[in-house]
């Protein structure tokens, strides 16, 4: 995930109610934020509803500060019949900078979900 022109999933600012006892932001707010990401990702694969069902791997290079511009991409790494691996990257730009800084790497792993909440197959096409 090394290429700069992509897009975002999401963008948004952490607040001072986002902080933790160190005054950076709780690794938790963190992890949210990439979870709502990649399901907006997997919905779409999925063509529909997802659920988180585990987080791989997480890693926390470095931490986020108040005022930091944060940015979380995805990418699809792995489609299976009911489920879609997703690898996600954290980028923040300090405030009065423009260089990206990775603070955060995962890969999370959502199941396709009917209106009952019962996996059900990814459609056939679904792109990894």
């Amino acid at each position: 995930m090394a290429e700069r022109s992509r897009d975002p999933i999401i963008r948004t600012v952490p607040q001072p109610a986002d902080m933790n006892g160190n005054g950076d932001i709780f690794g938790g707010w963190v992890l949210s934020q990439m979870d709502v990401a990649g399901g907006v990702l997997a919905a779409r694969v999925a063509k529909g509803r997802v659920a988180t069902v585990a987080i791989a791997a997480m890693t926390f290079v470095q931490p986020i500060k108040v005022g930091d511009m944060v940015s979380i991409y995805g990418e699809v790494k792995k489609v299976g019949r009911t489920s879609i691996t997703i690898d996600l990257e954290t980028m923040v730009q300090r405030r009065h900078e423009a260089t990206d800084i990775q603070v955060t790497h995962g890969t999370f792993v959502f199941v396709a979900i009917d209106e009952e909440g019962r996996p059900r197959p990814v459609p056939a096409g679904a792109a990894a």
